[in-house]
């Protein structure tokens, strides 16, 4: 790298910056005096990001956009792959270069809208080609849809960091709380006026408009989390290598005992649901139910999510995450339990608003409760393993999930149960909760 390439984005990532000399008193009165207006501001984009997802959703659209294009399942099931490895497995990679940096919103914000936010431009354009070039049309989906995930993945520890750095460790769930329970809220309508576009235009205009409008309201977004007032810290004071990091931390591992287990709980937990894509299918196949059952389901699921999302986070924030995350693991084991032992298409109503409840877990105190296992500057280390950990996992439980699948659904939904019922004895009586444990909490 040029040196004058390698001043530019020293300025682009406000490393130029000086950081001042503070104690820990007035960086906490810093957090405190802007504490509403990061509030304000972060609820805004984190709101519309939730929002605009449901317009490019990875369990719905985007496998029926590609569906109408190819009848390859590979290039079908490649959408989840793309939306979860994305994003959860290059964290790891990318945390040691945050923990460098002094400030984390100019990477959140600043990289983010060229590697996250962009692209989603590039998705909807995609659609406008695909009646002519179909080919062409996946091969610009597909390249636009995995920038976007990476991109993601890439500045994910930098913006989980921001949001530690923005709001006190017992106000950071009812934030997220209260930003998914909009944004999910928000998502039950934005569902049906995708339903009302894609019947309203032809294809593939229709995809187009409601793509464009997941990079519209993604975009807008970004203006106001570029307004979030961070306070800078000093940067990680540890100096080695990426290669020394990346060596250093199995023995982080065998040192912080609790976070070991946490990482094995946190794995446990996203391996039990492994039988989540093939609730409905199983509800269908077994019972021939209409598709207006299967969409009473999902409204259900989002439900239950959305209440969950701020009941949550409020409770969270007074009782630590690791009982939110345990109440999601009991939730999970219940759902499939329920599913396996289903004597009617009934059973699935409260199937499926457990499952609602156990994504809100995932979707808020699995986000947030790695914050709290590291002192500050160590974090971004914390959430790229945690994250990187849950990835992999993400990707496996899926290919494991089809193949039990293939064999009997009933045996699918017994061993889910069962290993999110392991979760919960792991995350329950094994894990201690950090706020008790570590000495910056007192």
């Amino acid at each position: 790298m040029s040196s004058r390439l390698r001043r530019l984005l020293t300025a682009f990532l406000g490393a130029d910056q000086a950081v001042p000399v503070r104690s820990e008193e007035e960086v906490a009165a810093e957090i405190e005096r802007n504490y509403r207006w990061n509030f304000v501001v972060n609820l805004v984009d984190g709101t519309l990001f939730w929002f605009g997802l449901t317009f490019i959703s990875s369990a719905t659209l985007l496998p029926l956009f590609v569906s109408k294009l190819s009848s390859n399942p590979l290039l079908i099931g490649l959408v989840a792959i793309i939306s979860q490895g994305g994003w959860f497995l290059p964290q790891l990679l990318t945390a040691h270069w945050v923990e460098r940096l002094p400030r984390r919103k100019p990477i959140a914000a600043h990289l983010g809208l060229l590697l996250e936010r962009l692209p989603l431009w590039l998705v909807a354009a995609s659609a406008l080609l695909a009646t002519r070039w179909p080919g062409l049309t996946l091969v610009l989906f597909y390249a636009s849809y995995t920038w976007h995930n990476l991109g993601a993945g890439v500045i994910a520890t930098a913006w989980q960091d921001l949001l530690a750095r923005c709001f006190p460790v017992n106000r950071r769930g009812r934030y997220w709380g209260t930003t998914t329970f909009l944004g999910t809220g928000l998502g039950v309508a934005g569902a049906a006026l995708s339903a009302w576009l894609l019947d309203r235009f032809p294809f593939s205009t229709n995809f187009a408009v409601v793509f464009s409008l997941a990079a519209l309201s993604i975009t807008i977004g970004w203006f106001f989390i570029s307004l979030t007032r961070e306070p800078a810290l000093p940067a990680g004071s540890i100096q080695q290598t990426q290669r020394e990091f990346l060596a250093d931390l199995p023995d982080l591992l065998r040192r912080d005992v609790n976070f070991r287990r946490f990482l094995i709980a946190r794995l446990t937990m996203t391996l039990g649901g492994m039988g989540t894509g093939f609730l409905a299918v199983s509800a269908v196949r077994q019972w021939l139910i209409p598709d207006s059952t299967v969409g009473l389901y999902t409204s259900i699921y989002l439900a239950g999510q959305t209440i969950s999302n701020l009941a949550l986070g409020l409770a969270a924030d007074r009782y630590g995450h690791k009982l939110s995350l345990e109440f999601g693991t009991l939730a999970s084991t219940l759902a499939f339990t329920l599913a396996w032992l289903a004597a009617s298409p009934d059973w699935y109503y409260p199937v499926f608003a457990l499952l609602g409840l156990n994504t809100s877990t995932v979707f808020v105190s699995g986000l947030l409760a790695p914050l709290e296992f590291a002192e500050p500057q160590r974090r971004p280390t914390y959430i790229g393993l945690t994250n990187t950990t849950v990835g992999v996992g993400t990707v496996v439980a899926p290919l494991v999930g089809a193949w039990l699948a293939g064999l009997d659904y009933d045996l699918l939904f017994a061993v889910s149960a069962g290993i999110s019922l392991a979760a919960f004895v792991a995350m329950h009586w094994w894990v201690r909760e950090p706020r008790k444990t570590l000495h910056f909490y007192r």
